[in-house]
């Protein structure tokens, strides 16, 4: 007896957001959304560096694909709870994972680079 072949579901009747549209979408139109958030201690000297060399590293390697939030922790204190910040400036990179944390000195680009894992050792 000859088995019935399996039915696949149309096309039109998928849910969008469906795990191989997700897939697809994530292949061909949208590359790696990076996410940083920077923990800083006022409008200090050392913050405003730590910022400058931050973005300058974002803008060289990874031109339009991060996101990067800049957090005073005297401004926002419970978000430095939550993240267990104690010592600035604290880069945490949120995404994509591994999560990865730099503390203090981030100013040796290729640290910082290898920190964040876009760089592989040499």
């Amino acid at each position: 007896m000859k088995k019935p072949p399996k039915k696949s579901s149309p096309a039109g009747k998928r849910k969008p957001g469906g795990a191989g549209e997700r897939e697809r979408a994530g292949s061909h139109s949208r590359q790696k959304k990076y996410v940083f958030r920077l923990y800083v201690s006022g409008s200090t000297l050392k913050s405003a560096r730590a910022v400058k060399r931050i973005k300058r590293v974002c803008e060289q390697y990874l031109k339009n694909q991060y996101h990067l939030e800049v957090i005073d922790v005297y401004q926002q204190p419970k978000l430095a709870r939550g993240d267990q910040i104690v010592v600035v400036p604290t880069l945490i990179k949120r995404g994509p994972r591994p999560l990865r944390r730099l503390i203090r000195d981030l100013s040796n680009q290729k640290n910082v680079l290898l920190g964040l894992g876009l760089r592989k050792r040499e």
